[in-house]
């Protein structure tokens, strides 16, 4: 049975993170926003397996980057981030690694996940998501030489 404060109470603790890890996933804030509003949809339709899951809110995440990914192949083309702001740099700058390195630098960093539950999420060993974040650590040094201790709070990769 679903319990609507429950789910309420979830929903007011993890969408403003979920939104903006999806934002610097996606660097597309409409996007962000509908495929988050989306994934929350389909939380409530399935309650009993998403409080079920180890960590909930990783569901949601989860649920809303497959969103956004299938909407970028059937679109084509990535929106950018708006100029302007240090933030909007990290976010151009994550938005030139790979999906699955990117995936991996903004759970790791923004979401604070450990890398063996972001190798559960993904269904990938501890190993490949160390080398995704390595890779992904590599190039945003080169990118953003001072801003990747913001994004990675300093801690090396």
């Amino acid at each position: 049975m679903r319990e609507p404060a429950d789910f309420d109470a979830f929903y007011d603790a993890t969408s403003r993170r979920v939104l903006h890890q999806l934002y610097a996933l996606t660097g597309d804030l409409g996007r962000a926003r509908d495929c988050t509003q989306e994934a929350y949809a389909r939380a409530w339709r399935h309650w009993p397996a998403v409080t079920a899951a180890t960590s909930p809110e990783a569901w949601v995440r989860g649920t809303a980057w497959r969103l956004a990914s299938g909407r970028w192949r059937r679109g084509g083309r990535r929106a950018t981030a708006p100029p302007g702001t240090a933030s909007a740099d990290v976010v151009a700058a994550l938005l030139r690694l790979p999906e699955k390195q990117r995936y991996a630098i903004v759970v790791r960093y923004l979401a604070g996940a450990a890398v063996a539950d972001i190798a559960a999420e993904t269904g990938t060993s501890v190993a490949t998501v160390e080398n995704r974040l390595a890779k992904a650590h590599a190039t945003l040094t080169r990118i953003l030489p001072g801003d990747i201790a913001a994004l990675t709070g300093g801690h090396r990769v």
